[in-house]
Order: C-alpha cells, then structure tokens, then sequence
C-alpha cells in the first residue's frame, strides 16, 4: 500500500525519483559527479600543467646532469706588500730589557746545575788527581777552593747582569740606527699573504 501511494504522488508531481536517471551536466553531456566525488577543478588540479613555455628534458644517454652544479671558485690569494720604515726605541728597550733579564736568569741557573752535576760525577776529583800528577807530590791542590758554589754563582750573576745593560743598550742602538738607514733607503719591505 505504501508502494502504490509513492507511485502516486510521483505521477501526481510529474518528477522522476531520483535514482531513476543520472544527472548530466548542461555543458557537455557528460554524467554529473555524484555527491561524494570530487569537482571538476579539484581532479584538473591533480593533473600536473605543462606551460607552454616548458620544452621536454633530453633523454639522450650522452647527456648527464654533472655539468649543470659549478663547483666553487677558488678564493683569491690577498697579498699586501708593507714597508718597515720606523722602530720604535721605546719598545725595542722594553722587549731587549725583558729578554736580556730571561737569558741571564738561565746563564745563573745553568752554571748552578752544572757545577753541582761536575760535583756528583766527581770531575772536581779527577781534575784533583790530574794537577797532582803534573805539579809533582808538593803541589796538590784543591779546585773547590777556587771554584766553590758560591763563587761560581757570584760570578754568573755578575756576567748576567752586564749581559742585561750591554743587550739592551746594543738593542736600543741598532734600532736607532736602522732608523737612519731606512729615512734614506726606505726600510725593509714585507709581503703578507693569506694561508
């Protein structure tokens, strides 16, 4: 009964049920996408454009994509030519004085260790025996007695610091000098390169 009054109201309304013919589109005829599917732009969008500018890749097997990455240029060698063509004395004596003070600190301690190594070895002895046998029985003599610690100490500290005037006065000197000679030659050039 239910069937025969939808039948009904159908003729009555003059409308096909709407499973009874697919919907075509007014443009070309063709089925109209259901409910579910996707739009027209949403499929053509899918589809990669070819512009018309774009030409197709060569497939030739000679061909290679090596020669397209460049590789990266060399960096340029800096070079810089300078010219020394004044010292300043003030810094040479600064650096002539520190210097000059280092090499006699090493000269003190140096003639320690090696005094107290000739005394562990017993040099002092044998150069003892040795001026024994050449000075005769009545002639011996004792080294230690000229050349005591102490002594050599005193005489290595004297040596260091005659050592430091005369280094920092020749350093001062030259650099005055070089002075002199680079105002009339034009002093020493040197060339800076980058690694």
């Amino acid at each position: 009964m239910s069937s025969s009054s939808g039948s009904n109201a159908a003729g009555k309304s003059g409308r096909a049920p709407l499973a009874s013919a697919p919907r075509t589109s007014p443009a070309k005829g063709r089925p109209a996408p259901g409910p579910g599917a996707k739009s027209g732009t949403a499929t053509s969008a899918a589809r990669p454009a070819k512009s018309a500018g774009t030409q197709p890749k060569s497939t030739r097997p000679g061909s290679s994509t090596k020669g397209l990455v460049r590789p990266a240029p060399r960096p340029r060698v800096r070079r810089a030519r300078l010219v020394v063509s004044k010292v300043d004395t003030w810094s040479v004596l600064k650096l002539a004085f520190l210097l000059s003070v280092a090499l006699g600190i090493i000269t003190v301690v140096a003639s320690v260790v090696l005094w107290i190594v000739l005394d562990l070895t017993g040099m002092f002895d044998g150069i003892n025996e040795l001026l024994g046998m050449l000075g005769g029985s009545g002639g011996a003599l004792d080294i230690k007695e000229f050349l005591s610690l102490g002594q050599v100490a005193i005489f290595a500290t004297i040596v260091s610091v005659v050592d430091v005037i005369l280094l920092t006065a020749l350093s001062v000197l030259a650099a005055l000098l070089y002075n002199i000679a680079a105002a009339l030659v034009g002093g020493v050039g040197v060339t800076l390169t980058d690694d």
